[in-house]
């Protein structure tokens, strides 16, 4: 019988734990951390996420700020409006919500947050650190999924791990740091995209997968070998009868076929996505510490 990976009930935990530190700082005299977002234009799923950054900030202590711009903004507005949340010395850190209208180059946008302030790990100041084990705000994701496996104590030295997806936030991300020499590392790890040949060969011989591709209920049942670990970080809204909203959100895994194969599992939602927000409240933890980037 399969364990459920609970985000929702360790991302809570998370938060408590949050708060005693933040309401700790504030009674030894320190500053309340402060997280700014700039969310540009009104992407349904882009104000969601905002939404819950802000609901997140105001549970565990922090200040927050969102400020709010047209899509029509230039890119060189945008850049200026960064620069001058960079130079506001009392917030510690910044995030730009993706994605950006097409007309703005994302990478110019992520290069502009200073490192320092970049607390969703993305400037490849950070990513670079992270690459070589040196401390780094680690893109939120990857970071809640390695706290997942912590707090379930799933061990991942001398594992096999096999990662499908590769993009810059996850996939990649991920990969490197399960294959790092730390206590949540030292996995052997294969990293999984749209080209690799014998893909199921490949998942049906992994210990754990982390499946991060964005592709409804990719991962089916005879893909996972008895006992496996399966970490499901995609979401997909798809039309559905059943629901009040007509929608609903489906993962990357086909989880009634993959679920009883496995020893652990991630639902979706409840799962990774609840993770990836305490991230960003650590980082900005840390951020307003200054323990990653001292002085």
């Amino acid at each position: 019988m399969y364990q459920l990976i609970d985000g929702k009930a360790t991302s809570a935990k998370i938060k408590e734990e949050i708060a005693v530190e933040v309401k700790q700082i504030i009674e030894a005299g320190g500053k309340k951390p402060h997280l700014a977002a700039i969310l540009v234009g009104h992407d349904g799923a882009s104000e969601t996420y905002v939404a819950s950054k802000e609901k997140a900030c105001q549970l565990v202590g922090f200040n927050s700020t969102l400020i709010r711009l047209e899509d029509t903004v230039t890119e060189a507005e945008l850049l200026e409006k960064v620069d001058e949340v960079n130079r506001t010395k009392d917030i510690d850190g910044l995030i730009v919500q993706l994605p950006l209208p097409g007309h703005i180059n994302e990478q110019n946008i992520i290069e502009a947050i200073l490192p320092e302030k970049d607390v969703d790990g993305f400037h490849p100041v950070n990513v670079g650190r992270m690459v070589i084990g040196l401390p780094a705000f680690v893109s939120a994701t990857p970071a809640g999924i390695l706290e997942l496996l912590k707090r379930y104590n799933i061990e991942t030295s001398g594992k096999s791990c096999a990662v499908i997806g590769r993009s810059n936030i996850v996939g990649k991300p991920m990969s490197i740091l399960l294959s790092q020499k730390t206590g949540y590392g030292n996995a052997t790890v294969t990293l999984c995209h749209s080209r690799t040949p014998d893909l199921k060969e490949i998942t049906l011989n992994a210990d754990i997968i982390i499946a991060a591709l964005g592709k409804a209920e990719f991962l089916t049942g005879d893909m996972v070998k008895e006992g496996a670990v399966v970490i499901d970080v995609g979401i997909t809204r798809v039309k559905s009868d059943k629901t009040k909203s007509g929608w609903k959100l489906l993962g990357d895994v086909k989880f009634d076929e993959v679920a009883p194969k496995c020893s652990y599992i991630t639902p979706v939602p409840g799962g990774v996505g609840p993770m990836t927000i305490v991230s960003l409240l650590r980082n900005t933890l840390l951020a307003s510490e200054n323990t990653i980037f001292k002085a």
